[in-house]
């Protein structure tokens, strides 16, 4: 043999270990990529389910025909019905992260807050949509957003399209007419005026309020909501009070109750004209797809002769 040949050979025999290796190092890496979780960004196809802990979210996807890959939804769903037939998995403070596990969810929808549940998913390998509050412009970019998410963008723009349709026709039917000042209230003590929370010149609350005709009288305060006093209501003086409520257990004999406790307030000029209304319906605190009934409901305590009265509102 040749002193080529030799070092040919002996090359040879040096490199089978190496491609042994190499073969071994193959077959595990492609092992961990079959038993990792895979997330929406390895399978790049649809998520096909998913978990929703944002009830605005949750309404999103329902009213774009995706309802049936929900497997799991928050404590505070109550629409569409259908939301009833899939498991509660606790909300913002306090989610269930193991029941979350054992439904195998390929994304989980959770609020931007939710740090700590995120991080927990990540490890876990499930992707995660990310959602925080905003203005009313933020409910139809978030609809779009998820439309690009879930893989049916056709459907989240025909979606979002409706609803500012929609939004444009309450717009539309107020226009040019007095803005009454007004004071958007969503909570306070039962039986008093203790307590009171309004509305303030950030948020979708007040965007919908002025869209459908009304000043908010806190408008100039650059947050979402603020603790007010009987004499801030007196000093702001409302022509409009609408008190908004999204519990349960709200009958008309409660609510026409609750609108006389205002009688203690008979130098506030909402008071004084009979201007106070009382609303119930958990919708009123869900910047989802139905904005714009929320600001109907709205307009037409605001301004009732600009629309063809087909509902009553208690007074």
């Amino acid at each position: 043999m040749s002193a080529t040949s030799h070092r040919g050979g002996a090359s040879a025999i040096r490199s089978q270990p190496l491609r042994l290796l190499a073969r071994v190092a193959a077959i595990l890496l492609a092992a961990m990529t079959l038993s990792a979780p895979r997330t929406l960004a390895q399978v790049g196809t649809r998520p096909a389910r998913v978990i929703s802990l944002v009830p605005s979210v949750t309404e999103m996807i329902f009213a774009m025909g995706a309802g049936s890959i929900v497997v799991g939804v928050s404590s505070y769903d109550h629409f569409p019905p259908d939301v009833a037939t899939r498991p509660r998995l606790g909300a913002l403070v306090d989610p269930d992260f193991e029941r979350i596990l054992t439904l195998h969810p390929d994304l989980v929808i959770a609020y931007g807050s939710q740090e700590d549940l995120v991080r927990r998913l990540d490890a876990a390998h499930i992707a995660s949509f990310s959602y925080r509050n905003g203005g009313l412009d933020n409910v139809t970019a978030t609809v779009r957003r998820l439309g690009e998410r879930l893989g049916r963008r056709a459907d989240a723009e025909r979606l979002a399209a409706r609803i500012e349709a929609d939004l444009g026709r309450v717009r539309q039917a107020v226009k040019g007419r007095p803005r009454p000042r007004t004071a958007l209230i969503f909570g306070r003590e039962s039986g008093s005026l203790r307590g009171l929370y309004a509305s303030a010149g950030v948020g979708f609350l007040h965007d919908l309020l002025e869209l459908a005709g009304g000043d908010d009288v806190f408008g100039d305060v650059r947050r979402e909501s603020l603790q007010v006093s009987t004499e801030m209501l007196l000093a702001r003086r409302p022509d409009v009070v609408i008190e908004i409520h999204t519990s349960e257990g709200w009958t008309p004999t409660r609510l026409a109750q609750e609108r006389h406790v205002w009688d203690a307030l008979p130098a506030l000029p909402a008071v004084r004209t009979g201007r106070v209304y009382l609303l119930a319906d958990d919708s009123l605190s869900i910047p989802g797809p139905r904005v714009a009934d929320i600001a109907e409901r709205f307009a037409r305590v605001l301004h009732p002769d600009a629309f063809t009265p087909n509902r009553s509102e208690t007074r």
